[in-house]
């Protein structure tokens, strides 16, 4: 056997053990009370509805860090206590993932054709946005 065959076969061979002997890929399991970053682009809008300032900024951060596309924020008129996610699109996978990103929110279906979101978010007095990291 000529030596470039045996070099092939032996590259063959190796190429087939390492296939065999490599671990599948590995599941990934999501921890309790996160949720799956969605696929699709799900347009969403903030609205502050507390005294508390800044909270649709941090609200914000916090759907984009779970894969939320946030395309407006700002203030709502009246106050909550609870938050409320609104379904603009008649979308409801899409609602139920917001409302567990905010620990079970309430879902209202009030379609809006003539709004670019999908989703309206009023954040409420209840909601605590997580621990910012430390950088000294």
């Amino acid at each position: 056997m000529e030596l470039r065959t045996r070099i092939a076969l032996a590259a063959l061979a190796s190429l087939a053990l390492l296939a065999c002997t490599r671990d599948p890929a590995p599941q990934r399991e999501s921890a309790p009370g996160t949720i799956e970053a969605p696929t699709e682009r799900i347009r969403v809008e903030v609205l502050n509805a507390t005294k508390v300032h800044g909270l649709a900024r941090r609200a914000t951060e916090y759907l984009r860090d779970r894969g939320f596309d946030v395309v407006a924020s700002g203030t709502a008129r009246e106050q909550r206590d609870s938050t409320l996610i609104i379904d603009r699109t008649n979308h409801p996978v899409w609602a139920g993932r917001a409302a567990r990103a905010f620990n079970g929110a309430r879902v209202e279906l009030a379609r809006d054709s003539s709004r670019y979101v999908d989703l309206t978010v009023l954040v409420g007095a209840a909601w605590r946005p997580p621990a910012e990291p430390f950088y000294p």
